[in-house]
This record gives structure tokens, C-alpha cells and sequence, in this order.
């Protein structure tokens, strides 16, 4: 029986594509996927779990691990900082479980210099047009920062190329179905296939 290996699924884009929405809908229809959990130096807060929610570390634990090389990728927000633990994502992916990771395209680009055997997903939006109108739904920027917004998106896309898929959300359903797609094909790859079937047969012959 071949044993095979997680795979690390990153899904990425610009701000306001709704990276969120459609993670969030794909894990209602598939339940074997991994969540890749996140780890901060902010404090636990009411009705949140360590392991779960986060993983909850002080600053100089979470400097350690920067010094360590033991993150895939992290960044600082307001203070505190945020990223993605190595080792649960290899330990994750050892017991042949995907893991799937949503995150900004900076950290996205972090995680393809750390783990390039990962599989990079990149969402866009139909149009700049329909970008805008989905930041401007939120009711919550002002019209500076939508236009600072657009101009960072049209940046984030122009990094497409490094990315090994494009799905476009144009609608959130038609979103998951091609993501669904792109997971289960990566499972059939040849070179993926081959190389765990090369291991079984080494080991039976063995």
C-alpha cells in the first residue's frame, strides 16, 4: 500500500478578493483538509483554544523560532507578531493529511522561498472594477484608502507568475469546484505518484 503525503495547499490574492469566503466554503464540503494553524505573540482571548485558534507564544519564544528558522512565514501587526509554525505543517503533512493555508501575498511569497514543494493557488477577482466594488461593499474604507487598496491589488497580481494555479471568483461555488480540482489532480501527478510508489516497492522488496 502506498503511503502517500500530505500536500500544502496556499491560496492567495489580493485584499478584499475573498480568500476568506471561499476557504471557508470549501471546508464545508471538503473535511479532510488541514487547517494551517497560526501562531502569535498576542494574548489568548476570551472563548479561543491554544491549538485551535492559535498558537500562543511570547515574543522572545516567537523571535526564537524567526532565529530558528522554524517559521514558513511571519510578519508584525500592530505589535504582535504572526506566522506559520514549520513543524505543524511537516507533522501535519507526514501523517498524509493536506494541509491548506489562506494568507496575503507577501506571506504567500515567504512560504514558496521556505516550502517550494508546496502547491501555490492565486484567486483574482473578475475585474478591478468588481475588486473595488467588493472593498467598497464593506462599507468600513474611506475613499484613500480604497484606492490604496486598488493600487496594492494591482501590484499583488501583476506576482501571478509565481504561482502554480489561477482560479478567478467569480462566483464562490464555481471557486471551490476548481480548487477541489487542483487538490485532487496534484494527488495524481506522476512525479508525486511515482516517487511513493518507488518507496512501497524499495520497502517490499526490502
Amino acid at each position: 500500500m502506498i503511503e502517500e503525503k500530505g500536500i500544502l495547499f496556499v491560496l492567495s490574492g489580493p485584499s478584499g478578493v475573498g480568500k476568506g469566503t471561499v476557504r471557508k466554503a470549501l471546508f464545508e464540503l471538503d473535511t479532510e483538509l488541514q487547517y494551517s494553524i497560526s501562531m502569535t505573540t498576542r494574548d489568548i482571548r476570551h472563548g479561543e483554544t491554544e491549538g485551535v485558534d492559535y498558537f500562543y507564544k511570547t515574543k522572545q519564544e516567537f523571535e526564537n523560532l524567526i532565529a530558528d528558522e522554524k517559521l514558513l512565514e511571519y510578519a508584525q501587526y500592530v505589535g504582535n507578531y504572526y506566522g506559520t509554525p514549520r513543524d505543524y505543517v511537516e507533522e501535519t503533512l507526514e501523517k498524509g493529511k493536506d494541509v491548506f493555508l489562506e494568507i496575503e501575498v507577501q506571506g504567500a511569497l515567504q512560504v514558496k522561498k521556505n516550502f517550494p514543494q508546496g502547491v501555490f493557488i492565486f484567486l483574482i477577482p473578475p475585474s478591478l472594477e468588481e475588486l473595488k466594488n467588493r472593498i467598497v461593499g464593506r462599507g468600513t474604507e474611506t475613499e484613500e484608502l480604497v484606492k490604496n487598496r486598488l493600487l496594492e491589488a494591482k501590484k499583488e497580481i501583476d506576482m501571478m507568475d509565481a504561482y502554480d494555479y489561477v482560479v478567478v471568483n467569480d462566483r464562490i461555488e464555481s471557486a471551490v469546484e476548481k480548487i477541489q480540482s487542483i487538490v485532487r489532480s496534484e494527488h495524481c501527478k506522476r512525479e508525486r505518484v511515482a516517487r511513493e510508489y518507488k518507496k512501497a516497492l524499495e520497502a517490499d522488496l526490502g
